[in-house]
């Protein structure tokens, strides 16, 4: 099957996504959907984890659906020579290749980046691990949780008595999918000024870190430490805080400059607090304030001013929520085996050079032929390949 010229700023771009689970393939599906044609490399024998794990949609892993969309897959044999040289002869078609795996599993499967630059001097590595390259750390295994405590960024989570689990992975998307994604856009800028590729490290423990600069700030320069809850910006003042409502839902109050205060505190009928802005014992009233009224109640009456007072929306109503629909932050793609699907579509808005809306995520070696016979590959020889096991194709 023909797939679509992807439309957008990165049209043209070839990548080679050999990632698994989340940090790599959000950051491969971003690329996708900038107009980067992706092509996701799998050897079928340990492919993409996130294929199988539940929870299911017809069949598939929701969370491997929700990641991979508008990518073609190609699944090959990585231990056999006449797979390997297929991943060869694409990456002399390709711009950047995208990894996941520890320091090391490359060398293994013989296709890293000093082997690579035999082929295509120019090419662009980018590895996305948990520890980084070339250090005592490199070779450990972590998740989110691991790295987010790694960067201190769990130590400011929770309250003085408790840390508290973050309910997304930060670490995963913001110290892996994001940096992957800035560092493939400058690794481009950089050979299309000099001429050569290069092998670009990304490190989520180090990526996260940046998190913590308002924290570290004063922590680097005055040997400040900051306690739970205790930074301005972490739960310690009234005016920029979390509040439950009469229904048990919450808003979020965000009136951190004085202006904001100021029209808050009119909202309340409490303009005498218009100079309490920092003053933590008002904290129990606002508290008990909120809970007079549900949060729609709160949210209809803070829309009439520009006061930074919002709802904290559940995640069944994201969907509904009329400014993420204005946006179109959300997409939908019908795919021959299972079906329809729903996710969150592309952020970023280009209105030179818009998007397409590509298509839904590929069986493991969907685009097995089509892509071998773009490569010169003729029909005996992509039969052989199948004979031998050399290229699987997923039924369904």
């Amino acid at each position: 099957m023909e797939r679509p010229i992807q439309e957008g700023p990165l049209k043209g771009i070839r990548i080679l996504d050999l990632s698994r689970l989340l940090p790599g393939p959000l950051a491969t599906q971003m690329l996708a959907d900038m107009g980067a044609e992706v092509i996701k490399v799998e050897d079928p024998k340990a492919p993409d984890y996130a294929r199988y794990m539940a929870p299911h949609y017809h069949g598939q892993g929701i969370s491997y659906l929700a990641l991979n969309r508008s990518k073609q897959s190609l699944a090959i044999d990585l231990g056999n020579d006449s797979g390997k040289q297929i991943f060869w002869n694409l990456l002399k078609t390709a711009d950047i290749v995208i990894d996941s795996f520890r320091p090391g599993v490359l060398n293994k499967l013989g296709i890293d980046y000093q082997t690579a630059i035999q082929y295509k001097e120019d090419i662009i590595y980018v590895s996305v691990t948990g520890y980084g390259h070339g250090n005592l750390m490199a070779s450990k295994a972590g998740h989110d949780i691991n790295y987010l405590g790694h960067a201190g960024v769990l130590a400011t989570n929770g309250t003085a008595d408790k840390i508290l689990q973050p309910g997304v992975q930060i670490s995963d998307i913001a110290g892996g999918s994001y940096p992957t994604v800035m560092a493939c856009l400058a690794a481009l800028l950089s050979r299309n000024s000099t001429g050569k590729g290069q092998f670009v490290d990304v490190a989520m423990v180090d990526c996260s870190l940046p998190l913590m600069s308002f924290y570290m700030a004063e922590t680097l320069n005055t040997n400040k430490s900051y306690q739970r809850q205790e930074h301005a910006l972490a739960g310690s003042l009234p005016n920029y805080n979390i509040y439950q409502c009469k229904d048990r839902k919450w808003m979020a109050l965000g009136s951190l400059e004085p202006k904001f205060w100021a029209g808050f505190c009119m909202l309340i009928n409490k303009p005498e607090w218009a100079n309490r802005i920092f003053d933590t014992n008002i904290h129990s009233e606002l508290e008990a304030l909120f809970l007079t009224k549900d949060r729609d109640e709160w949210a209809i009456l803070g829309a009439s001013m520009d006061i930074c007072l919002t709802p904290i929306l559940e995640m069944d109503e994201l969907e509904k929520d009329n400014y993420l629909q204005e946006r179109g932050m959300f997409v939908e793609h019908e795919h021959a085996i299972y079906g329809q699907l729903k996710g969150i579509n592309q952020p970023i808005k280009f209105y030179g050079t818009p998007s397409s809306k590509g298509w839904a995520p590929p069986l493991m070696g969907e685009d097995n032929e089509n892509i071998l016979q773009n490569l010169g590959y003729s029909e005996h020889e992509i039969l052989e390949l199948k004979n031998k096991g050399v290229i699987i194709r997923q039924e369904k």
